[in-house]
């Protein structure tokens, strides 16, 4: 599919997914084609957000002469368009609470209202209850939908009230295309940078344009590579760690203050003035917001390292097989068949095992440092501690 504006074409950034494009490009047009409930499901990065949005300019637009709906609705500003990211670890009960409140609204200006969910697999049993009724009995002109990574991730109930589209996963070349025509960047690193970050096109997208996270992204690899004994563990598991933390950190202060200096400007405190008590409240109020959110960001870094170091040993794996085609750390093939060469096949699969087995450790609020140490000694000695 060409890249065109998204503003002309909302459908522009929706990359490599024309089936899916033109089942709900029949539904915005077609009033007997249309559900009022969706669950767009496909892999990290292929694009489920981008296509939710897509979907609910064409719905909300009069036609595709009205752009400057479009525009409201892709940049997420469009009052008939409420849209839930949450910057925690789950959706809570409240703001699945606010969201049904708002699909009962009548549209004010488009066609129809549309709700957008994204990452509606972080809605815990309580809250998918509070969606149900909703999702059974919308308004006649309010669309649901819901973005998750499959459909096994939302309760049965869920998925009984919505229509499903699945989402296929992208090729390399095109990931690699969509950034080069994005950022300008050089083929040779959007081509790296589809490939280290698996086609998910938003980690490949900051692959591409910071070489910092590049550089985080090698060192991390080649110090699992090299763990030799137990001596190592701590240190390497503590560098990892540290690096999540800070890479969170890096994203989220400029987006912190600014948030603090927009909220001191909505409540008319000048810049440099003293705080006044009444503002505090709501001040602190951002400030635990922003701690959840920093959280989330360390989780998803770390989630993102477990990810790696999945790639890592699936290439280990594949040239014990001698089948090298498909190898996602190419920069690293000399040291993945010295590896390969070395051990055992049983062993890459145990260390893959204990990678799925550490990352859901962590949804549990385990110790990150304790989870990736068992994880590195499982690495050392081919065995789970």
């Amino acid at each position: 599919m060409p890249l065109t504006s998204a503003a002309a074409i909302p459908w522009g950034d929706v990359l490599g997914q024309r089936d899916a494009v033109e089942t709900l490009q029949r539904a915005a047009a077609d009033p007997a084609q249309l559900a009022h409930g969706w669950l767009v499901t496909g892999p990290p990065g292929s694009g489920r957000s981008t296509l939710a949005l897509a979907f609910a300019a064409a719905l909300i637009a009069g036609g595709p002469g009205d752009e400057a709906t479009m525009r409201q609705v892709l940049a997420g500003t469009h009052p008939d368009l409420t849209r839930l990211r949450t910057e925690g670890v789950i959706i809570t009960i409240k703001q699945a609470r606010d969201i049904v409140e708002r699909s009962y609204y009548a549209p004010s200006v488009g066609r129809h209202r549309v709700i957008v969910v994204e990452d509606a697999d972080r809605m815990t049993e309580r809250t998918s209850n509070v969606l149900l009724k909703a999702l059974e009995e919308p308004p006649e002109h309010t669309v649901w939908v819901l973005c998750a990574p499959s459909e096994a991730d939302l309760l049965p109930t869920i998925r009984s009230r919505v229509r499903s589209l699945r989402l296929r996963e992208l090729e390399v070349d095109d990931v690699a295309h969509l950034i080069t025509v994005r950022t300008g960047v050089d083929r040779a690193i959007a081509e790296q940078s589809a490939r280290h970050a698996q086609r998910h096109i938003g980690m490949a997208q900051r692959l591409a344009t910071d070489e910092p996270s590049r550089v985080r992204r090698d060192q991390t690899l080649r110090d699992v590579l090299r763990v030799r004994a137990i001596g190592d563990v701590v240190q390497i598991a503590g560098r990892i760690v540290q690096a999540a933390t800070d890479d969170a950190k890096a994203l989220n202060a400029e987006r912190d203050e600014a948030e603090r200096q927009a909220l001191l400007r909505t409540v008319g405190v000048p810049d440099g003035a003293k705080v006044p008590p009444a503002v505090r409240s709501q001040l602190n109020a951002l400030k635990d917001e922003q701690e959840r959110r920093a959280k989330r960001g360390v989780r998803d870094g770390l989630d993102r390292v477990l990810t790696d170091m999945q790639s890592l040993f699936r290439d280990i794996a594949l040239a014990q097989l001698g089948r090298e085609e498909g190898m996602i750390n190419l920069e690293l093939v000399d040291d993945i068949r010295q590896v390969a060469q070395a051990w055992r096949p049983r062993r890459a699969l145990t260390i893959l095992d204990h990678i799925a087995e550490t990352r859901a450790a962590l949804e549990r609020n385990v110790q990150p440092a304790l989870a990736l140490e068992s994880l590195l000694v499982t690495i050392v000695s081919g065995r789970k501690p």
